[in-house]
């Protein structure tokens, strides 16, 4: 079957399962902020309308001068780019033909960019249930890899490694002469984070992807930066197209990153949801991932593989994200957003009618 690889537009999901579209579903499957844009974002947004006449700033100064500041890190380490995705894709270019090891399961973009480039990909494979990021059967995979793609917190188990574990990786790939590129899309959801933005000038192989997509649930801008040392920030920009970010996605950005409280705001929200569904989950004999993000793995222990549960939640209108192509997952588990808590009461309830007829 053909599965369609990515969350949300889920009219070509129903499509590939033969199923109609219901008038009323929800839509678990992509991974955004449930509390939706900042507002300031709307109060904004007519003023965005008198820039559209002039082209965007190249180099993005404002924007870069923005981030310099509240990661403390110079402005030259700094690329801005047109989603994570474009970020992704330029990295892969400069991968070019060169070997490339992904920490799996993870985000299928990474390998499809990586072999559209024709580089020879390499895997180590994190084990289920804990998903455990040993850093000794790490090295042991690394063999001549010149990169490693490791996504942290991971999409899609939502668990993240301490920093303690991405640095000591770090290193030794820098002994191995490997780059390091740490996709950290989901790392404004984590309360406890440690950042690594500090190494970047220690470490010349280790490049830092976010994304502010995700965080100010405006998906439909496209708008991530990279944080690295000057030299690969200057070569990367060299691939990238002109104009590749657009001037509404530089002022969304700038307004964006004002807005503290709005991420305080946010964690603290998802935080709540996540305990009172993880609760729900072990009452009813769900097994979870150990996420500490906005979205999480799971799955009913009772079946052998999902298709039966992620078929029912479909005609119940409730939409997961499969995990067919999430090496190391085969569909095993299917992964939920934390979304508001009206919607995460409509889940539970869905699932509680699944017990009760299973």
């Amino acid at each position: 079957m053909n599965w369609p690889s990515h969350g949300s537009n889920p009219q070509y999901l129903y499509e590939a399962m033969g199923l109609a579209l219901p008038l009323q579903f929800i839509d678990f499957s992509a991974n955004i902020n449930p509390i939706g844009p900042p507002s300031a974002l709307k109060e904004k947004w007519p003023g965005f309308f008198q820039k559209i006449n002039v082209y965007p700033d190249p180099y993005a100064t404002q924007l870069k001068e923005r981030i310099a500041k509240s990661e403390q890190t110079p402005i030259d380490t700094i690329l801005i780019g047109n989603g994570g995705a474009e970020l992704i894709t330029l990295l892969a270019r400069m991968l070019a033909g060169k070997k490339v090891l992904i920490v799996e399961p993870t985000f299928s973009e990474y390998e499809q960019a990586c072999r559209a480039n024709k580089c020879e990909i390499v895997y180590h494979q994190l084990v289920e249930p804990n998903f455990e990021l040993n850093p000794v059967d790490f090295h042991s995979s690394l063999m001549d890899a010149d990169a490693v793609f490791l996504c942290n917190p991971n999409n899609p188990t939502g668990i993240y490694y301490p920093a303690s574990t991405v640095i000591s990786i770090i290193e030794e790939c820098e002994k191995r002469d490997c780059l390091v590129v740490l996709d950290e899309a989901f790392f404004d959801f984590l309360i406890e984070y440690e950042s690594v933005v500090p190494y970047i000038n220690k470490f010349s192989n280790l490049i830092i992807i976010r994304s502010l997509t995700k965080m100010f649930a405006i998906p439909g801008i496209r708008l991530g930066y990279l944080i690295a040392q000057p030299a690969i920030v200057s070569s990367l920009s060299q691939l990238q197209s002109h104009w590749s970010t657009n001037t509404i996605a530089l002022l969304a950005g700038e307004l964006c990153l004002q807005n503290e409280f709005f991420i305080k705001e946010s964690q603290a929200y998802i935080s709540h949801e996540r305990k009172r569904l993880f609760a729900f989950f072990t009452q009813e004999e769900f097994v979870v991932s150990s996420s500490n993000v906005n979205f999480y793995l799971l799955k009913d222990p009772h079946l052998k593989d999902q298709f039966a549960l992620f078929e029912f939640l479909l005609h119940q209108g409730i939409i997961p994200r499969h995990t067919f192509n999430f090496p190391g997952l085969e569909g095993r588990w299917l992964r939920f957003a934390i979304k508001s808590n009206q919607e995460n009461n409509q889940l539970m309830e869905v699932l509680v009618k699944w017990r009760h007829h299973h």
